[in-house]
């Protein structure tokens, strides 16, 4: 009786504890995910064609747009139409911002004081084009939940951290890894903003959504809609092309 007893206690234990060389899940590395994310639109480098639409309260705009990009610090962006607004462009170095006006050909470098201020009379602010690609090194990441089809991850900002955002929430699709819609809340915790992710393509080897909408939530009438026409990666692109001399090119 008691070799039984001893042989069904063997039993047991064999079958409750996993063999030492089984597999371990992969840990989902979620500061990877959300930089993976940030930097779909530029890769290495990248070339744009996209259309801007922008709704408020008491008007509309239409803007077409070619922009380019070089790693995560490098962007310069050039309006096509309207031509009463032709060749107005965007430069991003690092963490400054310089705009051109053509029509006085004045460069002007965006101070701290507006980084917060609207571009080009949309919901994305100056402070989204300097700060959006350093998310993943100012913030620290926490997975929320997660179904069959996405995770949900929320962005805390770091104690040193100079953030606007108290925290963000992105969900992002587990198939395909891109995002799907991801909220902006301010200091006090309330949701102030989301963008909403659709349209998603094949382009060479990524999965990226060609529409982006930006909602403001205390002005649910208001809108600010992103569309890629046609999008380029790692194109043979130089540092000094994202000059000050060539943000004045016409």
């Amino acid at each position: 009786m008691m070799s039984y007893k001893i042989m069904l206690l063997v039993f047991l234990i064999i079958m409750l504890v996993p063999p030492c060389n089984a597999p371990a899940a992969p840990e989902l590395d979620l500061r990877t995910l959300i930089r993976e994310v940030e930097d779909q639109y530029t890769g290495i480098s990248s070339q744009a064609l996209m259309r801007m639409q922008v709704r408020t309260e008491h008007w509309q705009r239409s803007l077409k747009m070619e922009a380019w990009s070089l790693g995560r610090d490098r962007f310069l962006i050039r309006i096509l139409e309207p031509a009463k607004e032709r060749d107005v462009a965007t430069l991003k170095s690092g963490r400054e911002v310089w705009n051109y006006l053509p029509k006085v050909d004045r460069v002007i470098k965006i101070p701290p004081s507006m980084m917060g201020g609207a571009w080009m009379g949309s919901h994305i602010t100056n402070n989204d084009l300097v700060k959006q690609s350093h998310i993943d090194q100012d913030y620290d990441f926490t997975l929320l939940s997660e179904t069959d089809r996405f995770w949900r991850i929320e962005g805390q900002p770091k104690p040193d951290a100079a953030v606007v955002w108290g925290k963000i929430i992105y969900q992002v699709g587990k198939m395909d890894r891109v995002p799907q819609r991801i909220a902006y809340f301010d200091e006090d915790m309330a949701l102030v903003r989301e963008i909403l992710f659709d349209q998603v393509q094949t382009i060479g080897s990524r999965r990226l959504p060609m529409r982006m909408v930006v909602q403001p939530v205390d002005k649910p009438q208001e809108q600010t809609i992103l569309e890629y026409y046609r999008i380029e990666f790692d194109l043979p692109l130089r540092e000094d092309f994202f000059s000050l001399r060539n943000l004045k090119r016409r």
